[in-house]
């Protein structure tokens, strides 16, 4: 599968990943360790949206780019906060139970 990188890396005309920006690093070793694992679990998926969430906000803050290009990022991030959302709920409604039957017993 590591094969299915470097031919995009090698179709884009880069001949090695050290060549690519902060970003496209971090999105390359993530994509690295997704085809190196058998099976991907939940915090794998926690981690991978986190880390796009990253990104997006770094680009958010970056001065030099324009409003129009950080516009078109507000859907992926939003899609990416909900994804992460989704999965820790069952925790926070757990916390928000626990915290509530804490305060029934005080």
């Amino acid at each position: 599968m590591k094969d299915l990188l470097n031919r995009l890396l090698n179709k884009r005309g880069i001949s090695d990943a050290s060549k690519l920006n902060e970003d496209e690093k971090a999105i390359f070793d993530n994509w690295n360790k997704i085809l190196s694992k058998e099976e991907l679990t939940l915090e794998d998926f926690k981690t991978f949206c986190q880390m796009q969430i990253d990104i997006i906000e770094g680009k958010w803050r970056d001065l030099n780019t324009e409003n129009t290009k950080k516009a078109e990022w507000i859907p992926y991030h939003t899609v990416y906060k909900t994804l992460l959302t989704a999965i820790s709920s069952p925790q926070i409604a757990r916390e928000a139970l626990e915290r509530q039957l804490n305060e029934m017993l005080k």
